[in-house]
Formats: C-alpha cells, sequence, structure tokens
C-alpha cells in the first residue's frame, strides 16, 4: 500500500503552496538527475504520462531508442524544506520506463528491486539497510567555488569551538526531519572537517533514496553556510577517508532471520550463509561499492578502512563486522563501501552476493579477530584473508569474473558501467599528476 493516494498529492500541493515538482531519478553513475514540472502538470505526471530524452542520461539509451517514461512512486513525496522567489518546490523519485510499459533494465532503482523480488521469492520479505555516509567540509573561495580550506580542526566526537561545523551539521539534522528522516545520531568523525549524521535503517529500495536525498540536504545547507560539502571518498591525503559502512539484516514477517541466541556470535545459519557470500563476492562487487579511481586512496591500511577480505565480531580492521546488538537489532556492518557508490547499485549487488551464500550455503571461515594490518602476507593467506582490489583496474577486471555480481547489474547496465569506469581508469593513468613532477622534475 502506498502512503499517498494520487487524489491526497494533488491536495498536499495545492495546501503547501507547491509552485513546482522535480520528478527525480538516477543515472548509473548514482548523480541526481531531474525534470521539473510546473504544478499544472502534476496530474498529468502521476499518471504516468511524463516522457524524458533518455539518451542524453549517463548508461541509459543510444539517441535511437531515446523516449523514455518517468513512473513516480508516491511514497517518496516529499516538500523542500528550503525555498525560492518562485515558490515551494516538491519532489516524486521515479522508476524508469520504457515505451511499452515494461521497467527498464538500466534504471539502478528497477535493479535493486529486481534483487528485492529475488530475496521475496527465497522467503525473505524485508532487506534492512542503516547506511552511515561520510563528507567533508571545506570553505568556499572569494569566487564562490570549493577550496582545499578545512572549516575546523577537530576530531572525533569534537565539539565546538574545535568542530565549528557544528551549527552546518545541525541546520542539516533539522532539515532531514522536516523532510521525515529520524536522525538518530550526528557526530565530527576522525579527519578534520569531517562529519558523520546517522538515520534510522529502512527496507532497501527506502534506504537508497535516503541516501541520495541526504547528499542533496548536505551539500544544500552546506552552500548557505558558505561551505563545500563533498563525499569524495579520500579528498586529503595523510587523514582518514569518507566510508559509508551499510549495516544490513533479512527478516521473513518479523523475525529477524539473521539472529540465533544459542550462537557465539548470536549468527543463525542464513546470516553466516549471507555473510560468507559477501565475503565470496567482495572483490567482484568493489568496482560498485566503490566506484571511483579516488575510492582506492580510502582503501589502504593505516586509516580504519578496509582493505581485506575478512569478517569479526570485534574489531574494526576486517571488511565485516558484526554490531554488538542482538535481537531484532542483529546485523552485519559492511565497511568497504563509500558515498560515491550509486546506493540503489551498491545494495543490489551486496544483496545478491549474500542471497548467493544463502542458495550455496557458503560455509563461513572462521572470525579474525587481530589487527590485520599487522599481520604478514603469509599469516594472512593462513587465515584466508583475501586483498579488496588495489585499484579501479583491478575492481573492474574481478567485475567482470563474478558472474553473480554480473547477473545482479544485468547486461545493460554492466556493459555501459565497465565502458564508463574503463574511460575513467585510462584518464586517470594516461594523466600527469603532481607527484610525478614533484619526484622526478629535478631528479631526472
Amino acid at each position: 500500500m502506498s502512503r499517498y493516494t494520487k487524489e491526497e498529492i494533488l491536495r498536499l500541493a495545492e495546501e503547501e503552496n507547491v509552485n513546482f515538482i522535480r520528478l527525480q531519478f538516477t543515472d548509473l553513475m548514482g548523480m541526481i538527475k531531474n525534470v521539473e514540472i510546473p504544478l499544472s502538470q502534476l496530474p498529468k505526471a502521476l499518471d504516468n504520462k511524463m516522457m524524458f530524452d533518455g539518451s542524453s542520461i549517463e548508461g541509459f539509451v543510444r539517441i535511437e531508442e531515446s523516449d523514455m517514461y518517468l513512473y513516480p512512486d508516491l511514497d517518496t513525496w516529499v516538500v523542500f524544506p528550503w525555498g525560492n522567489d518562485h515558490g515551494k518546490v516538491a519532489r516524486l523519485i521515479c522508476d524508469i520506463y520504457n515505451p511499452d510499459g515494461t521497467p527498464f533494465e538500466g534504471d539502478p532503482r528497477y535493479i535493486l528491486r529486481r534483487a528485492m523480488k529475488e530475496a521475496e521469492d527465497m522467503g525473505f520479505t524485508k532487506f534492512n539497510v542503516g547506511s552511515e555516509p561520510e563528507f567533508f567540509l571545506f570553505k568556499l573561495n572569494e569566487k564562490g567555488d570549493p577550496s582545499l580550506d578545512l572549516n575546523d580542526q577537530g576530531g572525533y566526537f569534537d565539539f565546538a569551538p574545535l568542530d565549528l561545523g557544528e551549527n552546518c551539521r545541525r541546520d542539516i539534522v533539522l532539515t532531514l526531519e522536516k523532510m521525515g528522516f529520524e536522525v538518530e545520531a550526528s557526530h565530527h568523525e576522525v579527519a578534520p572537517g569531517q562529519h558523520e549524521i546517522d538515520f534510522k535503517y529502512a527496507n532497501a529500495l527506502k534506504a537508497a533514496d535516503q541516501i541520495l536525498t541526504f547528499k542533496l540536504v548536505v551539500k544544500t545547507i552546506a552552500r548557505q553556510h558558505g561551505l563545500h560539502a563533498t563525499f569524495m571518498p579520500k579528498p586529503l591525503f595523510g587523514v582518514a577517508g569518507s566510508g559509508m559502512h551499510t549495516h544490513q539484516s533479512l527478516f521473513s514477517g518479523n523475525e529477524n532471520t539473521f539472529y540465533d541466541e544459542s550462537d557465539e556470535y548470536g549468527l543463525s545459519t542464513t546470516a553466516k550463509h549471507y555473510l560468507a557470500g559477501i565475503l565470496a563476492h567482495a572483490r567482484g562487487f568493489a568496482a560498485i561499492t566503490n566506484p571511483l579511481v579516488n575510492s582506492y586512496k580510502r582503501l589502504v591500511p593505516g586509516y580504519e578502512a578496509p582493505c581485506y577480505v575478512a569478517w569479526s565480531g570485534k574489531n574494526r580492521s576486517p571488511l565485516v563486522r558484526i554490531p554488538a546488538s542482538r535481537g531484532l537489532s542483529t546485523r552485519i556492518e559492511v565497511r568497504n563501501p563509500d558515498p560515491a557508490a550509486n546506493p540503489y547499485l551498491a545494495l543490489a549487488v551486496m544483496l545478491k552476493a549474500g542471497l548467493d551464500g544463502i542458495k550455496r550455503k557458503l560455509p563461513l571461515l572462521p572470525a579474525v579477530d587481530r589487527n590485520i594490518y599487522v599481520m604478514s602476507e603469509q599469516e594472512r593467506e593462513e587465515n584466508g584473508v583475501a586483498n579488496l582490489p588495489a585499484t579501479l583496474k583491478e575492481a573492474i577486471e574481478c567485475l567482470k569474473d563474478d558472474s553473480v555480481i554480473c547477473e545482479a547489474l544485468g547486461e545493460h547496465a554492466l556493459v555501459h558501467f565497465i565502458e564508463a569506469k574503463e574511460i575513467e581508469w585510462d584518464m586517470f593513468r594516461t594523466r600527469v599528476h603532481d607527484w610525478e613532477r614533484e619526484q622526478y622534475m629535478t631528479m631526472y
């Protein structure tokens, strides 16, 4: 059941003096796109009759196949708390459909829906997700462009006057709450200028919608404070990068299928198979959860970011941690995703990996409760600890070799994603960087 009907949305739009509606969706890379319509066109949009040119969107279709339709998800209706001279603006997130009325296979939202349907067919009625996207705040320069000057020198859980981003962060939280978010906590993160805001878990589709909405709100409110918010995974050398730790669990009705009170870790057989699937496909889905050249500057030892494929109930150096809560809150925390990822694709491939572990009853290797960063290569091999890909290029090759993750994406998305990422890698590979000039200009 939808939270709203068409009639209710039309009534709310009129009551709240909404003048424009953004019909929002994402391209394959997770960039927010929208078609903005005046209030007079809202009835047409709610009847799924709004068309757009799909050939103009990254990873969609060729120019000879350009016509596509926007089907608004009525549950995603929200009025933005900030206005402009032209009145209030509302938002509806849309699914993408072909002219023949079938879902577009390259729509990231559809790809997640498809993975969730597979879980449902296996008896799991809900895939719960809680994400922790981190971000940096930089000052704007006199031209209004982002600088590399941080707005504070705070550290983990610091407060004003060290944390000068506190007022900005509070305004972000207040704005999110006005938009229906249940914010659980906000705090300064490890690095100067780095922040985290945690909001309540939700089913996977809503969680992915919320991540994108969150990023839009953060950037908008930061700008109002004369700051630039970035979700770039590693904007600065020598400090921690920004992750998007992703907590996940599968429910059947009201039962958390990941919980077993008789187990040493409180994990059910289902949870262990799911976790084994995550570990088995971690190298294969890294290109999706860590999609930038820059992503792999974060996944290095020494900054609390995982670069090894292992799990633990205690320490934070492995890929997967088991948070202490049990019962309905029993879950696994996958720690390698970063906030540059398209959340629909990232959740789809992780879910597909876990379901593959359940289907094949994959055995779970023992937990690694030592600090993996200080283990030798031989010790890691003896404990079955593999490395995550070290570069985007390596991650792309691992993706190509993982049939389960390729299937999760579908042929259309897979081909366009790999093509775009290989171009990105080649641009990086052939560019001469400042480090090279610093090292070699005078020496040679």
